[in-house]
């Protein structure tokens, strides 16, 4: 009774819904949401302070250079914050980054390892980025992590990354049962998380016991949220009327949306594969409507998954970690990993 009666209190508030293909918009203004802690607030600020400058879109070298030192900064952030070990390596013929707690695995993950797939627009964000997605979790879960430094475009084309995990997660295999490999990745490691666990379903292997896909995953982008994300994080709207079926990329470029494996959320089939996933974001980033129709599409297929939005909250909002709301998406991933990979090692009957 109490939701019926709020309906006509909305309708007073913001008149009745208009029954239209596309609706002008007027110009408001948003104020921040009454969820953010004060850290995040102050945070906000220094996003803005630190957003990209204008004219560097189309020159892949200032980008480069620009996200470089972008993830140099929140590197030395994530350091200050969490005390872990790091050592580069070659697995599987593929270079990682290997980071473990400074106190040590502890024994209920002595068996489990995690594989990161950073962010970056399929085309930055090795080195430092991968790191800073890679130490909290490191150190909040206390297991090892490898973070994989797969080819990047424009230089790779897809399946170039799906190709690299699937490679360190074969070469994890003999040390490791599949049930205790998890796979997270952020932004366009989310959507390479995605299409790597179809990549690894595709070569006959084994399915990984859990994946977590942030602020993007294994579908096209798609709904309101990449027009609403510009206009309110202090961006431009998107210059189009209607979203393309693909992700427009140059790792995606030529790849038909009716490619499952490089769209599997998009697919029946695979999206019936995939393991339990975690889908996470802040609530104004522009990947949450396909976050969303992608929690649905697995919670219909019958696959245990889990939807994790923050209110008010951009894009890759915990690459910050001097926040609460960061901190609280790290225990979340966390916990979903620890309820999903394997036994522990007391546990086993075999």
């Amino acid at each position: 009774m109490k939701f019926l009666m709020a309906a006509p209190i909305l309708i007073a508030l913001y008149g009745a819904p208009a029954l239209a293909q596309e609706v002008q918009v007027r110009a408001f203004t948003l104020p921040l949401s009454n969820q953010l802690s004060e850290e995040a607030q102050r945070i906000l600020v220094r996003m803005n302070d630190e957003s990209a400058p204008e004219g560097i879109a189309s020159d892949l070298v200032r980008q480069r250079a620009f996200y470089q030192a972008w993830n140099d900064r929140r590197l030395a952030e994530m350091r200050s914050r969490f005390t872990t070990r790091w050592a580069r390596e070659t697995i599987g013929g593929v270079a990682v980054d290997v980071v473990t707690p400074e106190e040590g695995i502890a024994p209920a993950n002595s068996d489990r390892v995690l594989i990161n797939v950073h962010g970056g627009a399929f085309m930055w964000g090795s080195g430092s980025g991968a790191l800073v997605e890679a130490i909290p979790i490191a150190a909040t879960m206390q297991v090892k992590v490898v973070t994989v430094d797969y080819r990047l475009a424009p230089e790779n084309h897809y399946p170039a990354a799906s190709e690299d995990v699937t490679a360190v997660y074969r070469a994890l295999l003999e040390q490791y049962r599949p049930e205790n490999i998890g796979i997270y990745g952020c932004s366009a490691g989310g959507v390479i998380t995605a299409q790597a666990t179809a990549w690894i379903r595709s070569q006959g292997l084994p399915m990984p016991g859990a994946i977590g896909t942030f602020c993007g995953t294994g579908a096209a982008y798609s709904g309101d949220s990449p027009f609403l994300a510009g206009p309110i994080t202090g961006g431009e709207p998107l210059p189009v009327s209607s979203l393309p079926p693909t992700i427009p990329n140059p790792y995606m470029a030529g790849v038909a949306p009716e490619d499952a494996r490089a769209y599997p959320l998009g697919s029946d089939a695979e999206t019936r594969a995939m393991p339990p996933t975690l889908l996470l974001a802040g609530g104004r980033d522009f990947a949450v409507s396909a976050l969303t129709l992608a929690h649905r599409r697995l919670a219909a297929a019958g696959v245990e998954s889990e939807l994790q939005l923050f209110d008010g909250l951009p894009h890759a909002f915990f690459m910050w970690p001097d926040m609460p709301e960061s901190t609280e998406a790290y225990r979340l991933i966390t916990a979903f990993f620890d309820r999903h990979l394997g036994t522990h090692p007391m546990e086993r009957n075999d």
